[in-house]
């Protein structure tokens, strides 16, 4: 049995309706980002300030050893290199 072009539409409209409103309602909730491992630092160790961007950036991208050792090497303390880079994600 085949339907007509025009009562296929509808039918087709719904189901994208449905994709598209499924969609939104799956999806994951929005991570920190940059800023937030920033002001981390910003927040912990107030004396680091060169190069924190750039590490941060390193975690966001999901390289979290290169953001923790960035931010050692630019001063500030393991654990707060660790939970900023962590911010990142």
């Amino acid at each position: 049995m085949r339907m007509r072009p025009s009562a296929r539409i509808p039918g087709i409209l719904a189901g994208l309706a449905l994709a598209v409103g499924g969609a939104v309602f799956t999806a994951p909730a929005a991570h920190a980002d940059m800023k937030a491992c920033e002001q981390y630092v910003a927040q912990h160790d107030a004396k680091v300030t060169s190069g924190v961007a750039e590490a941060c950036y390193q975690g966001q991208i999901g390289n979290q050893t290169s953001c923790t050792s960035s931010l050692t090497t630019a001063g500030a303390s393991k654990d707060v290199a660790e939970q900023a880079c962590e911010a990142s994600r």
